[in-house]
């Protein structure tokens, strides 16, 4: 087994989703975003990486990631040419994995849900009064609940000291995936905060001998919606 955060983005769930819950078997077709693209980046425990061959399939350029996870990669539509590495190729990639369910069709990736939180988003307008609005850069939050929502709120709020409105809007879900037959660089990190041995570990020992809960609420301290700030170090005297 091997955990993933993956994003489901409010209107995909909204357009032709079906809600889910803790526990829950699922597959869906994944996506790797660049992250800086996705809500004005300024994304942070959330990112994957992934590494192994391209493929093609059906026309869409994928990565059959070492460890199992199949992926497709996502192009950037306002850049003049395609950087995507071709077919035939390795390629290492960091982004932000979500489930994609327009346009072309590829193979899922299939497993069980561990844990599911609530994402919101502050957005801004882009000008005063314009009533256009723009996602403010790593200004989000997480909220661990039991369930996808079908359905999405909306919350107006005080306007900016520059004039802007501003919203808080539910963006979709950071959902955390257990998929089998694979290993990930969460999965490790689940493995150290556990306590369990990295030298010897098989993938899938990060979620033995723990409740379903107890494993939802360290995965939420593992999925934090900002970086943290770095301590400033103190000189001592003589250094």
């Amino acid at each position: 087994m091997g955990l993933w955060h993956v994003y489901y983005e409010d209107w995909q769930m909204e357009c032709c989703g079906t809600p889910f819950s803790v526990g829950d078997e699922v597959s869906w077709p994944l996506l790797l975003l660049d992250s800086d693209t996705v809500l004005g980046g300024g994304w942070h425990d959330q990112l994957t990486k992934v590494a192994g061959p391209v493929e093609d399939v059906g026309g869409v350029r994928m990565v059959r990631e070492e460890t199992g996870l199949p992926v497709a990669l996502g192009a950037d539509p306002d850049a003049e040419e395609d950087r995507r590495p071709e077919p035939g190729e390795r390629t290492r990639a960091v982004g932000l994995l979500s489930v994609e369910r327009h346009g072309a069709e590829w193979p899922e990736a299939g497993g069980r849900v561990r844990a599911v939180q609530v994402l919101t988003q502050a957005w801004a307008e882009t000008a005063p009064g314009s009533r256009s609005y723009e996602p403010v850069a790593g200004k989000r939050g997480l909220r661990a609940v039991e369930r996808c929502p079908r359905w999405f709120t909306e919350t107006e709020g005080e306007r900016a000291a520059d004039g802007r409105g501003r919203r808080s809007r539910e963006s979709g879900v950071v959902v955390t995936l257990d998929v089998p037959g694979t290993d990930s660089r969460l999965s490790h990190a689940v493995r150290e905060a556990r306590g369990i041995p990295e030298q010897g570990a098989e993938p899938g020992a990060e979620t033995r001998g723990i409740g379903a809960a107890d494993l939802a609420a360290l995965l939420e301290t593992l999925s934090t919606a900002t970086p943290p700030r770095r301590r400033a170090r103190r000189r001592h005297a003589g250094a």
